[in-house]
Order: structure tokens, then C-alpha cells, then sequence
């Protein structure tokens, strides 16, 4: 006889981890990756911002460094997941860098220049290539537009266009139009179409983590985590800048 003898069904359920698995959300590495993700959202609002509208050609310039970095993170197996991910950031960068730099004062061509590395993202899905960071561009990407399309419903544009002419450095100036977006943004119409789109942001980045594989972190899976958290770190983002000027 034969010294393997098969569980019976009853058997299997037993000794099978199904409770501990259901009750999984993630892994050591999943949550990093949400929380980079949602790091490198915010590094170009607060930092790349200001660097732009001083120094363009250094912001635009920086985007080699942000390549070269990934290229090197990416030629090494324990650094690949991270190599991918900061590729996905470079194109980010690269976009925000041709438009809050020359195009800043107008609106409409925010999100064309945004989608500018879209093309090389679908292309690269096709081939199953770079998903981290293709992933987290396509999560920054989404955020952007739902935000530009706030700004639109709720007329907020030409304080956008004001806010662009103020001087770097006028600082009572630039929090006198952000209060009256703000008492734009405060109207019935305006709250109720923040809550619309809040409520979007949030399903977006949530709904794609109670995808099983996404759940249980599949490493197949873990661009799922990369995107959530450039989708959710845009509600913060939003919010900061409400909260900043209503302080102000």
C-alpha cells in the first residue's frame, strides 16, 4: 500500500488555513507599496510645486535623476519592486514638470499634460511590462482628472487662472483668492459634488483591494496596492488644501 493516503473532503477543509487566509488584508510588502504610493503622490504637490515655478528647467532636469534612480533600483532583483514604482513616479513628474512650470495658467491643459506618458502606459500593459508603476501612474492619473473635474463643476476655475498671475511670494494675495474659491467650494452645489467625488476617489481605491489575489497579496498583484494608494492619497491631498485655506 502505498505510503500517501488522500484526505477525504472533510478532511482537507480541516486542515486547510481558510480562516487565517479570509481574514488576510495584505502583507508587509502590499502596505509599503500603499504607503509609497501614497508618499510619492504627495512629494510633487508639496515639494515639486514650488520647486517648478522658481526653477523649471532644475524640476524638468530631475526627471533624468528620477530615471537613472529606477533604472539602477530596477537592474537589481531586491530593489525591482521599488525600481518599478519609481518609474511609474518619473512620469508623473515629467508631466507636472512641462505644465505647472510653462502651461500652469491654463486649466484645461492640466490633465492632457498629465496623460502625457498614457500612451507608453497602455503600451506597456499590452506587453505585461513595468504594471507597479504603470499601475501607480494610472491611479495618480485618475486622481487628477476626478480633482480637474471638481474644478469644473463647481466653477472654480478662474480663481485657478488668478492663483497662477499672483507672485510666488504674495502671500496675502494668494490666501485672499483661495478663501474665495473656498466660499465657492462651501455652496450646496459645491459640498454635494465634493461628496460625489470623495465618495468616487474612495471606491476606486478601495474596491480593487477586496480582489482576492489584491487582498491576500499575490506578488502578481501587488500593482493593485501601488495604485490604490495614489488614488486614496489624492482625498488627502484635496483635503489638505481645503483645510489650508480655510485656515488661512
Amino acid at each position: 500500500m502505498s505510503a500517501y493516503t488522500p484526505l477525504s473532503p472533510t478532511a482537507a477543509s480541516v486542515a486547510a488555513p481558510v480562516p487565517q487566509q479570509f481574514w488576510r488584508v495584505g502583507s508587509k510588502r502590499a502596505w509599503l507599496a500603499l504607503a509609497a504610493a501614497s508618499f510619492l503622490v504627495s512629494v510633487p504637490v508639496f515639494f515639486q510645486a514650488p520647486l517648478v515655478r522658481a526653477f523649471p528647467w532644475l524640476s524638468l532636469g530631475l526627471t533624468a535623476g528620477w530615471l537613472l534612480l529606477s533604472g539602477w533600483l530596477l537592474a537589481r532583483p531586491a530593489t525591482r519592486f521599488w525600481g518599478d514604482l519609481l518609474l511609474g513616479f518619473s512620469a508623473c513628474w515629467l508631466a507636472g514638470s512641462i505644465y505647472w512650470g510653462w502651461l500652469r495658467w491654463e486649466p484645461l491643459l492640466h490633465l492632457p499634460v498629465e496623460a502625457i506618458a498614457l500612451p507608453l502606459a497602455v503600451w506597456g500593459l499590452k506587453k505585461n511590462w513595468y504594471r507597479v508603476g504603470i499601475f501607480f501612474y494610472l491611479g495618480s492619473l485618475l486622481g487628477t482628472a476626478i480633482t480637474d473635474c471638481y474644478f469644473y463643476l463647481v466653477d472654480v476655475v478662474p480663481y485657478w487662472r488668478q492663483l497662477m498671475q499672483v507672485d510666488i511670494g504674495d502671500t496675502s494675495l494668494t490666501m485672499s483668492i483661495l478663501q474665495s474659491a473656498l466660499a465657492q467650494v462651501q455652496t450646496p452645489w459645491g459640498v454635494a459634488w465634493a461628496t460625489v467625488l470623495a465618495l468616487s476617489l474612495l471606491a476606486s481605491g478601495l474596491l480593487p483591494l477586496t480582489f482576492t489575489k489584491v487582498r491576500l497579496a499575490h506578488p502578481h498583484a501587488l500593482h493593485w496596492w501601488g495604485f490604490s494608494g495614489a488614488v486614496l492619497s489624492t482625498i488627502l491631498v484635496d483635503g489638505l488644501f481645503f483645510v489650508a485655506a480655510a485656515v488661512g
